[in-house]
């Protein structure tokens, strides 16, 4: 086979075979075919798109291009969860130990946050101590005896879509739904997990800002899971405003905390319960999404998912007492409040401006390599549809240094203020497969 002659098929709006997205792969990994090549290549992609099989077979390809993690030895059904990344998203560090002291081993295999989305693993790293770094030996281990680890993934899963990512991101072809959907997948199926949940995150916030961009997405995850013989379910979510109130690494490990302690905001203690019980109907412990709504709620009522969290920190190598004071976060020494010019109701927030006055202050990352300041963020005192008078705090910058003037600037103009509030927008737009 030729390069070239796959680059011109895809480029006229061919189908290409499983033989040759397989001979692409391996030709790449094995540097028998250039850069330059792959970028061509990815842009026919991103133009003319895939079947549900070429991107099924891309996401096997670039699976079978390192190593494939076995969990065999753990019992149960496996189930990890997957969120497209949002700003405030920090859903799976309370969904994790809630699903786990429910009896489902959850191998959460995460990622670190790149431009205005936060990661797991950051918001993770601000607990003292915490090693999200384990081999594949601890993993397997850890995840046997307390049902549940959340790490990063070795470099031997998926070298190839390693690769591909780095190109997508200066070729500017991140946004491909097949793109995406097998770079997700190739990863999700080489951590050896049994069934998925995936959080596709729609809205101004989101990398698919509209109803129908996300729903292609999901359908592409589901229809991949599925050839792979991995049972999954897909959660169309807003991300027209940020989740809960807190933008932050430490300051979402605090409202976490909160969430694990039966409090916290409604939005992410619904939408935690709501994965929960997915997971717990694909992992086996629940006949059905009522009844494990319930087991989820007991959990937190309970304290056993709490407890559960604290049993992570420790096997991770973090120090656990944070969750009984969470002041012991990483603290930002300046709080500096934006104030509302006008009065009336917010009907909009830009959640991605307020995504990257975060990464201003020091909080994600630009590039891959940037440092960051675990303490800094946002604490949204208003969110949409909420009223606020003229001079109230919409937001609190928590800031390493006195003066935010910039940023200030940009999360005051980040709230749009109206004379009415907006209609009340659904958390779950919806959800895949439908029964």
């Amino acid at each position: 086979m030729r390069m070239v002659d796959l680059i011109a098929k895809k480029r006229d709006g061919g189908t290409l075979t499983k033989q040759e997205i397989d001979w692409l792969i391996t030709a790449y990994v094995n540097e028998e075919v250039p850069d330059y090549q792959m970028s061509a290549f990815l842009m026919a992609t991103y133009f003319k798109g895939m079947t549900d099989e070429e991107q099924a077979a891309l996401a096997f390809a670039m699976l079978n291009s390192g190593d494939r993690l076995d969990l065999s030895e753990i019992p149960g059904i496996k189930v990890d969860k997957h969120s497209t990344g949002g700003v405030g998203d920090k859903i799976s560090i309370p969904l994790t130990p809630l699903v786990a002291c429910l009896g489902v081993p959850v191998p959460m295999i995460s990622g670190r946050g790149l431009g205005h989305t936060g990661g797991t693993l950051d918001k993770l790293e601000s607990i003292p101590g915490f090693n999200v770094n384990l081999s594949e030996s601890a993993f397997r281990a850890q995840v046997k005896t307390i049902k549940q680890a959340i790490v990063s993934a070795s470099g031997d899963l998926a070298p190839a879509d390693r690769r591909i990512y780095a190109l997508r991101d200066v070729t500017a072809t991140v946004e491909s739904i097949p793109l995406i959907a097998s770079s997700i997948m190739s990863k999700k199926i080489a951590s050896g997990t049994n069934a998925l949940v995936f959080d596709v995150k729609v809205g101004n916030g989101a990398f698919m800002k509209t109803a129908d961009q996300a729903e292609k997405l999901a359908q592409a995850l589901v229809a991949i899971a599925k050839q792979a013989g991995v049972k999954a379910v897909a959660l169309l979510t807003d991300m027209n405003q940020p989740l809960g109130v807190t933008i932050g690494n430490s300051l979402e490990i605090a409202e976490s905390i909160a969430i694990l302690k039966d409090r916290g905001p409604k939005d992410v203690r619904k939408l935690t319960i709501t994965e929960a019980a997915h997971m717990l109907v694909l992992g086996g412990k629940a006949p059905d999404l009522e009844t494990a709504i319930g087991m989820a709620e007991d959990a937190l009522r309970d304290g056993r998912a709490l407890a559960a969290f604290k049993q992570l920190i420790a096997a991770q190598g973090g120090d656990p007492i944070v969750v009984d004071n969470p002041k012991l976060l990483p603290q930002a020494e300046y709080k500096i409040p934006v104030t509302a010019a006008t009065a009336g109701y917010v009907t909009a927030i830009d959640t991605n401006a307020l995504g990257l006055a975060v990464m201003q202050l020091g909080g994600g990352r630009a590039k891959k390599d940037d440092a960051l300041d675990l303490a800094v963020g946002l604490v949204l005192h208003k969110k949409v549809g909420t009223p606020v008078a003229e001079g109230e705090t919409l937001a609190m910058i928590h800031a390493s240094q006195p003066t935010a003037a910039a940023v200030a600037q940009l999360v005051q103009a980040a709230f749009t203020i109206g004379d009415q509030a907006p209609a009340k927008q659904p958390l779950i737009q919806k959800i895949l497969p439908q029964n």
